[in-house]
C-alpha cells in the first residue's frame, strides 16, 4: 500500500491552489486502499493475547450496533470489526458519524471485562483513548491529547472519536479516526463542538491504516490487560498516570453541560478512581462528572 503527504492548504494559496488542495487525491483509490483482514488477523492475534478474530466488511450501518447483536448472542471478548464505510455511525449522546469510504479507520472492539466491578469500567473509553493517542503519536510524530472522556485532539481539533456501550456483561467500544480526509471531506462543526481534523489535514507524514490499526490494537491489548489484572484499579495499573499525561482538559477552565441542561463551570482538576471528571467549582469544592459534554474554555 502507497501513502501519500497530504497536508492543508495555506492562507496564502491562491483560491485555485486551495480549491485543488481541499479535493481527494487524484489516486485515491490506491492511497485509500482495502484494509485486508488476513494481513490484520496475523498481525494483531496471538495464542495468549486479547484478539481472537479480526473482521473486515466493505460497509455496515454501525461497526458497534453489529457487535452488540453478537454480545447478546454471547460472543466472546476479543472480536474486531472494522468497517470500510458506516452509513449509521454514532457518536456520543445520539450524534451522527460519517467519513469518504476508506478514508478513516472506523472499527469497534467487544470485551468482557469480568475482573473489573461496575463502577470502574467508565475507564474502559478512556483507556481506549490513551491507546489511540499514543500509537497516532508513535506511528506518525503528531503531537496529540485527550478531551475528557473521549476525544483524540491534534491541536484544537477533533481526530478521533471514542464510543463505549454495553450489553450485559460485555462492553463494545467503538473509534472513529479520520486519516486521510481532506478538509472538504470533513463535517462541519455542529454548535459548541470542535472542528473535525484527520491526519492528512493535521501534516502526519504517514497514514498508512493497517500498521496504524496493528498499533492501536497492540496498546489497547497491553493496556486492558494490566487493567484487568489490576481489576480495575487505574493507579495500580498505571492508567491514570498515562491518561493524566495525555490530558488536555485537566488543568484547565472547563464548562461542564450536563444532563437535563444544567452547566456546571470550573477548574477541572483530574479524574477520579471512577473515570469521572473532577470539576473544582469553588474552593474546597470538586465535582466528580460522569457524563456531559465538556467545553474548553479560554
Amino acid at each position: 500500500m502507497r501513502t501519500e503527504n497530504h497536508t492543508a492548504a495555506s492562507p496564502d494559496q491562491a483560491p485555485a491552489d486551495r480549491a485543488q488542495a481541499d479535493q481527494p487525491p487524484a489516486d485515491h483509490e490506491v492511497s485509500r486502499g482495502p484494509l485486508d483482514a488476513a494481513r490484520l488477523g496475523r498481525g494483531a492475534v496471538r495464542p495468549s493475547g486479547l484478539w481472537r478474530a479480526v473482521e473486515v466488511v466493505g460497509r455496515t450501518g454501525s461497526t458497534n450496533a453489529d457487535l452488540l447483536e453478537r454480545a447478546l448472542r454471547g460472543e466472546q471478548e476479543g472480536v474486531v470489526l472494522a468497517a470500510e464505510e458506516q452509513s449509521a455511525g454514532r457518536g456520543r449522546r445520539g450524534r451522527s458519524w460519517v467519513a469518504p469510504p476508506r478514508s478513516a479507520l472506523t472499527f469497534s472492539l467487544l470485551v468482557r471485562p469480568a475482573a473489573v466491578p461496575l463502577a470502574r469500567r467508565g475507564w474502559l473509553p478512556l483507556l481506549t483513548g490513551v491507546a489511540v493517542a499514543s500509537a497516532v503519536t508513535a506511528a506518525t510524530g503528531l503531537e496529540t491529547s485527550l478531551k475528557w472522556p473521549n476525544d483524540v485532539l491534534a491541536g484544537k481539533a477533533k481526530l478521533a472519536g471514542i464510543l463505549a456501550e454495553a450489553a450485559g456483561d460485555a462492553i463494545v467500544v467503538g473509534v472513529g479516526l479520520n486519516v486521510s480526509a481532506g478538509p472538504a471531506e470533513l463535517p462541519p462543526p455542529g454548535p459548541g463542538a470542535l472542528p473535525a481534523t484527520s491526519l492528512r489535514v493535521a501534516g502526519a507524514p504517514a497514514a498508512d491504516r493497517e500498521p496504524l490499526l496493528l498499533a492501536i490494537l497492540a496498546g489497547f491489548e497491553r493496556r486492558y490487560q494490566a487493567w484487568q489484572q489490576a481489576a480495575g484499579d487505574p493507579e495500580r495499573s498505571g492508567l491514570r498516570a498515562e491518561y493524566t499525561g495525555l490530558s488536555g482538559t485537566i488543568g484547565r477552565r472547563v464548562r461542564a453541560e450536563l444532563p437535563g441542561g444544567q452547566l456546571l463551570s470550573g477548574l477541572a482538576v483530574g479524574v477520579d478512581p471512577d473515570g469521572r471528571l473532577l470539576v473544582r467549582s469553588s474552593p474546597g469544592a470538586e465535582v466528580p462528572v460522569a457524563a456531559g459534554d465538556i467545553v474548553h474554555l479560554r
